[in-house]
C-alpha cells in the first residue's frame, strides 16, 4: 500500500499501487469540499494530469482552474477540442493557435478550399465542440518512441509537430489522441472533454477567438476585452515569422543545426533597431510639427520586458535625429516611504500609482513645458524619504523628455499636459515564435525567464525567490499596466526568434538550484521541461546593446541602481 498525503488538508490516506489521482481525489472529496471544479494537480511539486498513477509514496496538491497549472491543462485541453471539432467539421483545415488577446486565445482558422471563415462555420464549429463535451470523450495519452512519434505526425502532415519532435533530443515522446484525432501538447491534460464546461468561440477579426474561465471565477468566461493594436502587433511578429521562415521552434532548431545561429541574431536585431528607429523618426516628425509638437515620450511595459536598454537605443537614435532626449524619473517622486500605500498583508504596495507624487510631477513638467526652471527632488531609496539637493532642470528648444516606469501611460501621471505633446510607447515580450502549430509560449514565461536570470546574476533574489514573487508582479501589471496599454501611440515587441535557445544557456543551472520540496518548484521544472525544446547556443554574439545583454549580462549601457 501507498501513503498519500494530500496538501489541500495534510491528511495520509493509505491506497493501492497504481491508483489514478482522479481515485485519490475522489477519496479526499468529501474533506476537500473545492468551490471550483479540480483539473489538475501537482504530485511532489510537479505539475501532473489527474489520468496520472502513483507507484510510490507522494505528496499530492489538488487545483482548479485559479491556479497558473491548473489553467493551463484546461486551455490546452480545450484547444484540443477546438481543433478536432475543426478537423470534423471542415476535413483538411488547419488551425493555428497563435497568441493571447482579448482574455481569449487568437486561432488562424483555414479551410481547405481558402474560402472566408463564415459565422455558419463559427457555428457549426461551436456546435461539435459542445457534442464532444456533452459525450465526455477521454483524452487519451500514448507514450512511444520518438521515432514513432515522428511517423505518426508524419503521416498525417504536421511538419511543425515533426521538426519539434525530430530536433528536442528525447528518446520517447508523449502524443494524445481524442476520439480518431491526434495532437501533441507539452503538458498534461484533464481526464476527459466532460471537465470542460466553461468555454466560448466567436469570429474575431479574420480568424477565431477562442474564450476561456475567468482566472478568478471559473465558473463565468474571462470578459472579453478589445486590444486592436495589440493585435496588430502580433499579427506583425507572424508575418516576420513567415518572412523568416521561423513560425515554431523547430524551425529555430533546424537553422541552428544547419549553422545559422550567428545569422538569426544578426536579423532579428536588425529588425528590432528598424522598428527603433522608425519609432524615433515618428517623434522627430511630431516633434516639429509647428502646431502640435511632442515634448515628452512616455514609455511603459510589463516586468522585464527590456524598457530600460529600449530607452537608451531609443535616445540614440532621438540624438542621430538631432533631438536632446533627457530621462525624467518618476522613482524621484515617490512618497515617503511612511506614507506608501499599504496591501490587506500589511506589506508596502510599491506598484500603487499612489505611490507617486503624481500632482507635483504634473506641476514640475507643465513648468518645463513653459521653459522654466524646475528644481527636482532626489529619492534616498536608503532612508525612504525624498531630498531636495539643489538639483535644478531646464529643457532646451531641441529637447526632449522621456518618462519611463510602471504608470507612464497613466493620466493621473501627466494630467496637466496637453495630449498632443505626448507621444506614448508600451513594450513588452510578445513572443515571437511558437512550439508548433497549436503550442504557443505564453509571453509571460519569456519575461519571467529574462527576470530569473537578471536577478540571479545580480545577486538580487534566487530563482526560487523569483518565482514566489511573480504572481504579485503579473498581479499588479494586470492593475496598473494592462488597463493602459491599447491608449499607446505604438507597441513594440523586445522578443528575439533566437531568445529561447540563449536563455536556456543561462537559465538551466539557476532552475536546477530551486530544491524539490519547495512549491517553487513547480514552476521551475515546467521552465526546464519547456526549455529544453530548444537547442541552446552561447550569447557570445548577441550584440551589447541588445535587449537580451540587459538580462544576461555584458550591455555596454549604464542603467540605474
Amino acid at each position: 500500500m501507498l501513503h498519500i498525503r494530500c496538501k489541500n488538508n495534510n491528511v495520509t490516506k493509505p491506497f493501492p499501487e497504481g491508483t489514478s489521482l482522479v481515485d485519490v481525489y475522489q477519496a479526499f472529496a468529501d474533506d476537500l469540499n473545492f468551490q471550483y471544479p479540480v483539473v489538475s494537480a501537482k504530485v511532489n511539486n510537479a505539475s501532473q494530469g489527474l489520468k496520472f498513477r502513483l507507484y510510490q509514496n507522494r505528496d499530492v496538491e489538488f487545483l482548479d482552474a485559479r491556479s497558473g497549472s491548473g489553467r493551463r491543462v484546461y486551455t490546452r485541453s480545450l484547444c484540443f477540442v477546438l481543433y478536432k471539432a475543426t478537423c470534423d467539421v471542415f476535413p483538411g483545415s488547419k488551425l493555428y493557435m497563435e497568441h493571447p488577446i482579448s482574455n481569449g486565445y487568437y486561432c488562424n482558422f483555414k479551410k481547405k478550399n481558402n474560402e472566408p471563415l463564415t459565422d455558419e462555420d463559427v457555428q457549426k464549429i461551436c456546435q461539435r465542440m459542445k457534442e464532444i463535451v456533452d459525450l465526455d470523450l477521454p483524452f487519451r495519452r500514448t507514450e512511444a518512441t520518438t521515432d514513432e512519434a515522428v511517423r505518426v505526425f508524419s503521416e498525417r502532415g504536421f511538419a511543425d509537430k515533426v521538426k519539434l519532435i525530430e530536433t528536442s533530443g528525447q528518446i520517447y515522446t508523449d502524443y494524445y489522441m481524442l476520439g480518431d484525432t491526434v495532437d501533441y501538447y507539452y503538458g498534461p491534460l484533464v481526464p476527459s472533454a466532460g471537465f470542460l464546461k466553461v468555454w466560448g468561440l466567436e469570429r474575431y477579426h479574420d480568424g477565431l477567438l477562442l474564450r476561456v474561465p475567468d482566472k478568478n471565477d471559473p465558473t463565468k468566461l474571462a470578459e472579453k476585452v478589445d486590444m486592436p493594436r495589440t493585435f496588430e502587433v502580433f499579427a506583425e511578429k507572424v508575418r516576420w515569422d513567415i518572412i523568416m521562415r521561423l513560425s515554431n521552434a523547430g524551425d529555430v532548431n533546424k537553422a541552428i543545426l544547419r549553422g545559422y545561429a550567428s545569422e538569426l541574431i544578426q536579423v532579428s536585431e536588425a529588425l528590432q533597431e528598424k522598428k527603433i528607429v522608425k519609432i524615433a523618426e515618428e517623434i522627430d516628425r511630431r516633434f516639429r510639427d509647428p502646431e502640435n509638437p511632442i515634448r515628452i515620450v512616455l514609455i511603459t511595459g510589463p516586468s522585464s520586458s527590456g524598457k530600460s536598454t529600449f530607452c537608451k537605443r531609443l535616445s540614440v537614435q532621438l540624438l542621430a535625429c538631432g533631438l536632446r532626449p533627457y530621462s525624467f524619473s518618476t522613482d524621484d517622486y515617490f512618497v515617503n516611504r511612511v506614507d506608501t500605500p499599504k496591501l490587506p498583508n500589511g506589506q508596502y504596495d510599491f506598484d500603487n500609482i499612489e505611490t507617486v507624487d503624481y500632482k507635483l510631477l504634473g506641476e514640475h513638467l507643465e513648468r518645463l513645458m513653459k521653459g522654466e526652471v524646475v528644481e527636482v527632488p532626489q529619492y534616498n531609496f536608503v532612508t525612504g524619504k525624498r531630498e531636495w539637493n539643489g538639483k535644478k532642470f531646464k529643457l532646451s528648444n531641441d529637447s526632449v523628455l522621456i518618462i519611463e516606469g510602471i504608470h507612464a501611460l497613466n493620466p493621473l501621471l501627466t494630467k496637466q499636459i496637453a495630449d498632443s505633446a505626448k507621444y506614448k510607447i508600451y513594450i513588452s515580450a510578445l513572443t515571437s515564435i511558437s512550439l508548433d502549430d497549436h503550442n504557443w509560449i505564453p509571453t509571460q514565461d519569456n519575461r519571467l525567464l529574462r527576470r530569473i536570470i537578471r536577478d540571479y546574476n545580480k545577486g538580487a533574489f534566487s530563482a526560487r525567490e523569483t518565482i514566489s514573487q511573480w504572481h504579485s508582479v503579473c498581479e499588479a501589471e494586470d492593475q496598473w499596466i494592462a488597463p493602459f496599454q491599447e491608449t499607446a501611440d505604438v507597441m513594440f515587441n523586445s522578443a528575439l526568434n533566437i531568445e529561447f535557445a540563449v536563455l536556456r544557456t543561462h537559465a538551466e543551472v539557476i532552475l536546477a538550484s530551486v530544491p524539490k520540496n519547495c512549491p517553487e518548484y513547480a514552476e521551475a521544472h515546467r521552465l526546464l521541461k519547456f526549455l529544453r525544446y530548444f537547442i541552446p547556443i552561447s550569447d557570445k554574439e548577441i550584440p551589447p546593446t541588445s535587449i537580451m545583454r540587459e538580462f544576461v549580462g555584458g550591455s555596454s549601457f549604464k542603467y540605474r541602481g
